[in-house]
């Protein structure tokens, strides 16, 4: 959509639509109690996992698959 092809009338209407339109979501959001325009609620930081903890849960999966093989063996 090119500006330059719209009329000035058709751009002021343009712009009264526009304020109309942030009017009544201002007036919606006081009704509702929430601001429509409000950024959504912060995501909650990654859970970083400590070196340790990887080499825990990695011998614990060593240790199934071994219990796992050995069992195939029997």
């Amino acid at each position: 959509m090119n500006l330059a092809n719209f009329t000035s009338a058709q751009l002021r209407k343009a712009a009264s639509l526009k304020d109309k339109i942030a009017a009544l979501q201002n007036e919606l959001s006081k009704l509702i109690g929430a601001s429509t325009t409000a950024k959504p609620a912060a995501q909650s930081a990654k859970r970083k996992m400590s070196a340790a903890g990887r080499e825990r849960i990695r011998a614990a999966q060593k240790a199934r698959w071994a219990k796992i093989k050995s069992a195939k063996t029997k």
